[in-house]
């Protein structure tokens, strides 16, 4: 249930429902018929808000979407995300063929994962993938900031455009059998010259070749990125999953024995570079931390965040519940946050966001109804943060967090909301992920605090007034 405009029969029915509620601790303080006094709905502005940028994000380890992208965006500015990735050796070890060996071909087979943003219409993408100067190590924790050493001399390019859900057909070569054609899931098919094999596969010693390890200290890595020069339109931002592989498809002749066949090098640990440069005004955002500001930016791939913070409100309830002959106990407290007008078109809000708070060591924890932990929380889908198409907003049920705040059990150090990947559903998904994520491209252009706007974000407040227990 979402409350926006409340009559009186409204009020009443929710007072009811209240009232008759077993389980007090999921509205705050316990009310009776021969206490209650009244009720009253706070629709108010009163709330700080301020663009940020993200943490630090991790993005390499078990990710299931790996960001490759080449974003404009009108709004945000410039978005790019390069993937550097470890090449290993099939079953950890490889056995050179006998006979003469003649590549027919070579392909980087990267597998689309969902979550593509951006312009799938009249832009044209071109990748190009380059070998490593640095040891891809698969034991290190890499984030969005890392800065990859790579070879300037071009391994393969491709030009394709984004069609991520569209299956493709493909040779299956068979050893000692005929190749059939086989429909195969939407992918990237990147062609890689065939010396690179030549020189770190075929042409390489038998030491190399025994464990993966040894033939990474050799080979290094790769780098994947999308070239600005050659990607034309607006662009966008693709997903990757893991595990893909280069994929090698060559000949053999053994005597009087011809036979075609091939190998697969695995891409197991992948680990993205991402930067994001923005326009005038949102820089002027990020800059200015000390005033409420009017509208709020929130962007994927480690880029913006928002700080907010409800002072007057509580400050004004915390004013009520002082008094000697009354109490105060919070009933509903809804935020509501709305996108700008128009800011959906071309490219949609984020599907979801998530709202967090950051505990004494300024390190980030769970609101009190989206906790894994606090039994008034009601489960992550009541505690919401889902883009409702129809109404066009974002809402979060935070009635235990704002109860804490006025009755001073917890300290605001610093409450946010911010993007969240709505495919990370570990577990049984009822609390909220409050993680940083590079699993999510989009963006949402939100109205802050705009007291000229009707949009602005609210903090629906429904509370009852009662009086104080006798001390008699």
């Amino acid at each position: 249930m979402k409350f926006f405009r409340l009559d009186l029969l409204t009020l009443l029915i929710s007072l009811f429902i209240f009232n008759s509620c077993k389980n007090q601790d999921n509205v705050g303080l316990g009310i009776n018929s021969t206490n209650q006094i009244g009720a009253v709905l706070v629709d108010t502005s009163t709330i700080i808000t301020n663009t940020m940028k993200e943490d630090p994000v991790i993005t390499s380890g078990a990710l299931a979407k790996n960001p490759l992208a080449y974003f404009n965006d009108p709004v945000f500015g410039l978005t790019t995300s390069d993937i550097a990735t470890d090449l290993g050796l099939p079953g950890g070890a490889f056995s050179l063929p006998n006979g003469t060996i003649t590549i027919d071909s070579v392909r980087l087979v990267l597998r689309y994962a969902d979550g593509f943003y951006g312009d799938s219409l009249t832009s044209k993408y071109k990748i190009n993938v380059y070998q490593l100067n640095e040891k891809f190590k698969t034991d290190t924790t890499y984030y969005n900031n890392k800065k990859w050493n790579v070879n300037p001399n071009l391994l393969g390019t491709l030009t394709f455009n984004a069609r991520t859900h569209t299956y493709i057909k493909i040779f299956n070569i068979i050893t000692g059998a005929p190749d059939t054609l086989i429909k195969a899931v939407p992918q990237i098919r990147i062609p890689i010259n065939p010396q690179f094999i030549n020189t770190n596969l075929f042409g390489a010693s038998t030491s190399t070749l025994s464990s993966n390890s040894i033939f990474l200290n050799a080979v290094k890595g790769l780098y994947l990125t999308l070239d600005k020069t050659g990607t034309t339109g607006p662009g966008g931002i693709f997903m990757i999953k893991p595990a893909d592989s280069l994929v090698v498809y060559y000949k053999t002749v053994n005597g009087t024995t011809i036979d075609t066949t091939s190998v697969s090098l695995p891409l197991a640990s992948f680990a993205a570079t991402i930067n994001h440069t923005y326009p005038t005004a949102i820089q002027t955002e990020i800059n200015d931390s000390t005033s409420s500001r009017g509208v709020i930016y929130l962007q994927g791939l480690g880029g913006l965040r928002a700080k907010l913070s409800f002072p007057n409100l509580l400050k004004n309830l915390r004013n009520n519940l002082l008094k000697k002959d009354s109490d105060l106990v919070l009933n509903r407290a809804e935020l509501v946050i709305t996108p700008k007008s128009g800011s959906g078109i071309p490219y949609v809000p984020l599907p979801k966001i998530t709202m967090y708070q950051l505990d004494i060591a300024h390190q980030r924890t769970y609101i009190q109804d989206g906790s894994p932990t606090d039994t008034r929380a009601l489960g992550e889908t009541i505690f919401g943060g889902y883009y409702g198409r129809a109404l066009q907003s974002y809402h979060f049920i935070i009635t235990a967090y704002c109860q804490d705040l006025l009755l001073k059990k917890t300290v605001d150090y610093g409450t946010y909301i911010a993007p969240i990947d709505t495919t990370n559903t570990s577990g049984t998904l009822t609390t909220a992920d409050i993680t940083a994520t590079p699993q999510v491209g989009a963006r949402s252009f939100l109205i802050g605090a705009d007291p000229t706007s009707a949009y602005r974000i609210k903090l629906n407040v429904i509370y009852t007034k009662i009086k104080a227990a006798s001390t008699n």
